[in-house]
C-alpha cells in the first residue's frame, strides 16, 4: 500500500487574534484563486492558528508569507466517516486501539457524507490501521 497518497498537505497560518485577520487571509487566497476546502481556527494567548485544506497549498503559502503571515505545512489524513451517531467513534476507536494519538481534528459534512481531518502522531501507521479496518481514506489528490 502506498500510504503517501493519503497524506494531505494542510496549511497552518499563525496570526494575531484580532478583527479582520481571517478576512485578510481569505481575501489573499481569493485573489490567488485558491479555494479553501475546509478550515478550523484555534486560539491561544492572543494568537490564532488557522488550519486549512486548500486546493493549491504551495500557492497559498507563497501568497500568505509574502504578506507577512507565518505559514507552515502539516501532514494530515482525511477519512470518510459515517454521518450518523457513532461515526466518529468508529474512527477514533481504530486509532485509540492502535495507541495512535489524535493531536487535533476537524470535520465537515456535505452531500457526499462526512469527512474527518486528523493530525495524528504516527501518520503512516494510522493510514495502515484505518485502511485495514475497512474505513475509507481519501487520497490527497482530492484536495490538491
Amino acid at each position: 500500500m502506498d500510504v503517501k497518497k493519503y497524506v494531505v498537505k494542510q496549511i497552518s497560518v499563525f496570526s494575531e487574534n484580532r478583527p479582520g485577520r481571517l478576512a485578510a487571509i481569505a481575501h489573499a487566497l481569493g485573489e490567488e484563486k485558491v479555494n479553501i476546502l475546509a478550515f478550523s481556527i484555534a486560539e491561544a494567548s492572543g494568537f490564532g492558528v488557522v488550519r486549512a485544506l486548500v486546493d493549491h497549498p504551495e500557492k497559498a503559502h507563497k501568497k500568505l508569507t509574502s504578506l507577512g503571515f507565518n505559514v507552515a505545512f502539516t501532514e494530515v489524513i482525511a477519512v470518510h466517516m459515517k454521518d450518523i451517531p457513532g461515526g466518529l467513534y468508529e474512527v477514533a476507536k481504530i486509532l485509540g486501539d492502535a495507541k495512535i494519538n489524535i493531536e487535533y481534528s476537524y470535520a465537515y459534512s456535505g452531500k457526499d457524507g462526512a469527512v474527518l481531518i486528523l493530525r495524528v502522531d504516527h501518520v503512516e501507521e494510522a493510514i495502515e490501521k484505518i485502511s485495514k479496518s475497512g474505513a475509507t481514506l481519501i487520497e490527497s489528490s482530492v484536495f490538491h
